[in-house]
């Protein structure tokens, strides 16, 4: 054979090739139109171990239309996570076309992390549904937050889709929570900041002309004519009234704005906001405050101070507690602060009937609170068992006081 032969040939056959090409391109787009539209209900994928076919079960033409107009993404998958099949809203998600997302592993769009949180769920036969926070990896190489939510279906054989899941885009919800939290800690400052002009109006001012009141009182009493005794009686009568209302409006604004906290520091502040629960209520409360190296922030110690302060008023008001037990202590960078009621306790997802109002807004109060210097609080209830809360709070570089340190337990009766 010449060379020209040859080169009509090598000709014909790329000719050929591409011709074979262009239609298993055509096929696999045909393919795809018809999974995507509900017109087969099973999908061939090629692996390691040849190529395998897996059903789709229940994908029927009205059904897909349905998924394919939903807001979240629909997703059929294999039990070792190959996606069988996945709707637009998904791989617009990803910001990748439909046909580089099915048969590809859900696995490849999650980290590490996110893979090992997943698979308990993938493999879990007992329970029904489960739903998982994680984060998607877009085209862009950016994460979008997610919620899955699985469901593994009735295996009829080992090429059939295994579970079913539901994937929704959390980006606005997290954008929406931040907002939320920005409000709810700017209300915190806000509120830090009237409590701080009241306690001042009610000490300058109130505190000063009740004062000011009780001698002119006194001056009065001893001004009376000996044989003024029932004017004497009612003078001092109006005398105990207006110190004790002075005591009263003293405490007001401590409350307002606790200078001991300011003054001496976070520990003896929490001395002495047990010693006023315990003089109120008369119950028990153990104060144990180790040795802290680290600082905190002024935020910090105030935040610290109003959840003991709330968590004691909890116990006062819903508790029946007959023993309290508060511990503070350093763990590395983290500063803790452990409340502990041998009270009646409560349902942590359903608070007692008549107190849901009261006792939710009191909760979610203290967790914003730890939330506003980047701390957590976790709260742990049983019904007839008490209360544990725990507040986690992260020791700044650079804060501002030092705490006070107390070497042994205290317990106050």
């Amino acid at each position: 054979m010449n060379t020209a032969s040859r080169r009509r040939a090598s000709r014909t056959a790329s000719s050929r090739a591409l011709t074979e090409l262009r239609a298993r391109l055509d096929e696999a787009e045909e393919t795809l139109h018809a999974i995507r539209s509900g017109g087969v209900d099973a999908l061939v994928v090629a692996g390691h171990k040849g190529p395998r076919v897996y059903t789709l079960e229940g994908a029927e033409h009205a059904y897909r239309l349905l998924i394919e107009s939903m807001n979240e993404g629909a997703l059929m998958l294999s039990a070792d996570a190959l996606i069988l099949y996945a709707n637009q809203r998904f791989a617009r998600m990803l910001q990748r076309p439909l046909a580089r997302v099915m048969g590809r592993s859900f696995n490849r769009f999650l980290s590490e992390a996110d893979q090992d949180a997943l698979k308990p769920l993938l493999n879990r036969a007992t329970k029904p549904a489960s739903t998982l926070q994680v984060n998607l990896h877009a085209k862009d190489s950016s994460w979008i937050p997610a919620q899955v939510s699985v469901r593994r279906l009735a295996k009829d054989g080992p090429g059939s889709a295994s579970i079913c899941m539901v994937v929704t885009d959390m980006t606005e919800a997290r954008r929406s929570e931040r907002m939320l939290r920005s409000l709810s800690h700017s209300l915190l400052r806000a509120q830090e900041a009237d409590r701080r002009r009241l306690a001042v109006e009610l000490h300058d001012r109130a505190s000063q002309n009740l004062g000011t009141l009780l001698i002119r009182l006194r001056v009065l009493a001893g001004n009376l004519p000996a044989r003024a005794k029932a004017l004497q009686g009612e003078v001092a009568e109006i005398s105990e009234l207006v110190s004790t209302t002075a005591d009263i409006v003293e405490g007001i604004s401590r409350t307002l704005r606790p200078s001991v906290l300011e003054i001496l520091g976070l520990i003896p502040a929490l001395r002495a906001v047990t010693a006023e629960f315990v003089k109120r209520t008369g119950i028990p409360v153990e104060l144990d405050c180790a040795p802290v190296p680290g600082r905190l922030s002024a935020e910090a110690e105030l935040v610290l101070y109003r959840i003991l302060e709330e968590a004691l008023k909890n116990i006062e008001q819903h508790a029946d507690a007959r023993h309290v037990a508060v511990h503070l202590q350093q763990k590395g960078t983290i500063v803790e602060l452990a409340i502990r009621d041998d009270g009646a306790g409560f349902d942590s997802d359903r608070p007692p009937a008549g107190r849901k109002k009261k006792n939710g807004m009191g909760l979610i109060g203290l967790r914003e609170r730890a939330a506003y210097v980047g701390g957590v609080l976790r709260i742990k209830s049983t019904r007839g068992a008490g209360t544990a809360i725990e507040a986690r709070i992260p020791v700044p570089a650079g804060g501002s006081r030092l705490l006070h340190p107390r070497k042994r337990a205290e317990t106050a009766a």
